[in-house]
């Protein structure tokens, strides 16, 4: 089975940002009841830990493709490469948005 590269966890950020995705919260606290911790969401079948700290968004913490395949953060570790960071200023802006929703 092939890792999940940070694209592809982008790409499915970047569709929440387009709206093509629905990001819906998964079990846990929902992200505004959280100040510093993770938060776990739902994009279609995907779950997804985000990492938030003093109450803004980190770093991604896990990603569960619906197909099976995992990846932890450590998959991101190098500089440049958290999926969170390839998202444009707008796309972020607009995934905060969801995640506030």
């Amino acid at each position: 089975m092939t890792a999940v590269g940070a694209r592809e966890v982008y790409q499915l950020f970047r569709d929440v940002a387009l709206q093509q995705k629905t990001l819906r919260p998964d079990v846990g606290p929902h992200w505004r009841d959280v100040d510093t911790g993770s938060v776990w969401v739902r994009i279609d079948q995907h779950r997804i830990a985000l990492f938030k700290d003093a109450g803004r968004l980190h770093h991604c913490l896990r990603c569960e493709l619906d197909d099976g395949r995992v990846a932890e953060q450590q998959a991101w570790d190098s500089p440049g490469t958290d999926p969170l960071e390839l998202l444009s200023v707008w796309e972020r802006t607009q995934l905060l948005r969801a995640l506030a929703g």
